[in-house]
């Protein structure tokens, strides 16, 4: 893997883990060789993850739309930045420059990227894998719905394991290092 896309919060939340374990990726990542791709702003866990591959000597390519650029506030100091149109730009940009995708604690738009990433998989748009950082716990009403959609038939299992999920960023790598999308259809019958 040459670079993992990183959907993360503008905010750090209230609990200075989701900060600690957010410079503990990027880190990570910086160490392994594999460029951290990412919304692009330095503010909250975006601005953390960016920083501390940067300064383990990562590459970091940010993308950020232009109306977002001041309110997130662009990181000056990136290895690239790539200033998108929209929000649809950026996603499609992200996946574009990524191998593989982890989302750490966020809010709406951090599940959204998810969402949409998930489902570009589902459909077979691209074959690249995906997890949560599972960090103290906070993806664990999210991986009980996505077992509730198996179960209430809106979800093969299949597309529910594309999700790994570990509160170990290091295990994570490691799955991806070895994955291979299933071949199965998207629709249920």
């Amino acid at each position: 893997m040459r670079r993992i896309c990183v959907f993360c919060g503008s905010s750090t939340g209230r609990d200075p883990v989701y900060a600690e374990q957010a410079a503990a990726l990027g880190k990570l990542l910086a160490e392994r060789g594999i460029g951290l791709v990412y919304g692009g702003a330095s503010v909250g866990i975006m601005g953390i993850v960016a920083d501390a591959a940067l300064a383990a000597g990562g590459e970091v390519f940010g993308v950020i739309p232009q109306h977002l650029k001041r309110v997130e506030i662009a990181h000056a100091g990136l290895t690239e930045l790539h200033v998108t149109a929209d929000m649809h730009e950026r996603k499609a940009k992200m996946a574009e420059l990524s191998d593989g995708f982890l989302a750490l604690p966020g809010g709406a738009g951090t599940l959204e990227e998810l969402a949409e990433i998930w489902t570009w998989a589902q459909l077979g748009l691209h074959a690249k894998p995906l997890g949560l950082v599972d960090v103290a716990g906070y993806y664990r009403p999210l991986r009980e719905f996505a077992d509730h959609m198996v179960a209430e038939g809106f979800l093969r299992q299949e597309h529910r394991d594309l999700l790994f999920v570990d509160s170990d960023p290091a295990a994570l790598l490691d799955a991806f290092a070895e994955y291979e999308a299933p071949d199965v259809a998207k629709w249920l019958r």
